[in-house]
Parts: C-alpha cells; structure tokens; sequence
C-alpha cells in the first residue's frame, strides 16, 4: 500500500482524486511545524505540497521511505531540490497549470499600470474628478520586452500581439532570430532587450545565475519611461535597487506580484512611487487553483504506481 501524506491544502477535485486511487492511503496533516514535518515524512512514499510548506535540508535528513515530492504550481522555491537529488527523492511540479492565469495577471498589471488605474480608482472613491491627472497611456504600439520565454513568455506574447504591441524575448535557451513564427524577435542578451523595451516583464526560473537578475546595473539601461513587470520569481529583482528607481525617476513604473520575502514586510517597494503591487495573485484564479491540484495528485501517482515519470524537476 502506497502512503502518500497531504501537507498542504489543495483543492477537492485533487482530493477526490486520491480517495478514488486504488492501492493508496493518505493522511491530511496541514500545518505541521518543520520539527514535525521532519519527524513525519519518513513514513510516506509520497507528498503533496503547495506554497505553504517547506521542505529543506534539515526536513530531509531522515528521509525514511520518502520517494518522491509533488509541488503543486510551477516553482520549487520551497524545496530543497539539491538535498532531495542527494536523498534519491523525485521532485515533480506542474508546469502547465496556471501558463494562462499567469499570463493574463502580467497583462493586467501592465493595463493598471499604463492606464493608472488604481491610483485612478483611489482618487475617484475619495470623492475626487480630476480627470487630467490621471491620463493614461495605450499599450498598443510599445515594445514589450520578456525575460524568459518558456510556457509563460510565450503566453504573454501572444497576448501581448493581440494588444498590436511589439514583443521582443530573451532567453539564453531559444536560439534564432525570432520566434513565434516570426512575431517575436529574439534580443541576443539581456542588454539589448532592457535598452529597447518600453516594459519589461520577467518570466525566468530562480537560481544563483538569476537572482538580482535586475539590479541597479540593468536597471541604469531602461529607459526612464520604462516599466518593470514581475509575476516569477520575487528575488529575480534587487528590490531596494528598484525602489530607489522608482523614487527617484530613473524608471517609470513598476509592477510587482511576487517579493523576495512574502509577506514583504519592510520592503521598500511598499512606500515606492509608481509601484502597482498585489500578493502573490498571477495563478490565484479558481481555474488555475483546480489544475494545479488536480495535476498534483496525478503525477505524484503516475509515478508512484505506474513508475512513470512527468514534468520532473531533479
């Protein structure tokens, strides 16, 4: 019998998926502290995570019968994915899940952001009408430039085309001239895409090559109307560095979702100006919250009772 420990709460259709799983037992156990996390999870085959839990080194360091980790969402932030390869643990995810919540979130952070909608909205719920102050600027006709153009990149170009903007994408691993059956081109670095965007949005994987992947040296090549989207990874971007832009006028505007502690308290881009932020909200929607889970649950059993293995991280 496979023991399969649910640590995380995940939505009912994944629920109802592994009381319908034949050959398979599991315990519900949210909240546990990370002592007993690691007292526990020796005793499974298998568990299922979302957000919530971490899983470290230390979580590990007696793995027991523990096979495999299943994260539902896309990133693995919150595994020690190093310590489980070294323990013989499978790590999986689910990178399709949320490709559309996320993608839609970026395009709408952006629509706040250049048509100034919330600082719209509160100065009209203050009683005010000073339309002049709050004029816009369209998206049409700009150039949006994405830093990684996996799943995601490329569902927010698509988006993006359809809004007549002109989309340009870097990512050491897309190789050509263009992409997307030529409507998007391919910047050779980095440099060439923050000089020649009118908005930034980063769709990038963290790791050590990628953290502070905006600092204040890639900031100083936007251009000073320039917008900077984050709905990844929160430590992609040296947050005091982008709120001191900000403040100072050296970039336009800013749209954050995710942050490189959450909840980000203390961070400086709460007090910044031009800043749109929500909290962590891109794969918040009920559709993506459903596949995730649903996801979950089946590649943690492919693998577990058929040997098969999906969307693997390590």
């Amino acid at each position: 019998m496979v023991r399969i420990l649910v640590a995380d709460k995940i939505a009912e259709a994944g629920m109802e998926r592994l009381r319908s799983a034949t050959g398979v037992s599991f315990d519900v156990r949210h909240g546990l502290s990370p002592a007993e996390l690691a007292g526990a999870i020796g005793e499974y085959d298998g568990v299922l995570i979302r957000s919530a839990v971490k899983i470290t080194r230390e979580t590990l360091a007696k793995p027991g019968r523990l096979a495999v980790i299943a994260r539902a969402g896309v990133g693995v932030d919150n595994v020690d994915v190093e310590a489980a390869t070294q323990a013989g643990i499978l790590v999986l995810n689910t990178p399709d899940a949320n490709t559309i919540s996320t993608a839609e979130h970026t395009v709408a952070m952006m629509l706040a952001l250049y048509h100034r909608i919330v600082e719209a909205h509160t100065h009209v719920a203050g009683g005010g009408w000073n339309r002049a102050v709050y004029e816009g600027a369209q998206l049409a006709g700009r150039t949006l430039g994405i830093v990684g153009f996996g799943r995601i990149g490329r569902a927010v170009a698509q988006r993006a085309l359809a809004l007549e903007m002109k989309v340009i994408a870097y990512d050491p691993f897309v190789r050509g001239e263009t992409t997307l059956n030529g409507a998007v081109a391919l910047a050779q670095n980095l440099e060439q895409l923050l000089r020649d965007s009118d908005c930034v949005t980063l769709h990038a994987s963290l790791s050590d090559e990628t953290r502070h992947l905006i600092g204040p040296a890639q900031i100083s090549l936007m251009k000073p109307s320039a917008k900077l989207i984050n709905c990844a990874r929160g430590a992609l971007v040296d947050e005091p560095a982008l709120a001191s832009a900000l403040n100072s006028g050296q970039l336009g505007g800013a749209a954050i979702d995710v942050y490189e502690n959450e909840p980000p308290k203390g961070s400086p881009l709460l007090t910044a100006k031009n800043v749109v932020l929500t909290p962590h909200l891109a794969a918040s929607t009920a559709e993506a919250q459903l596949r995730v889970s649903i996801d979950a649950v089946e590649v943690l059993l492919a693998y577990l009772l058929q040997g098969e293995v999906r969307s693997a991280v390590n």
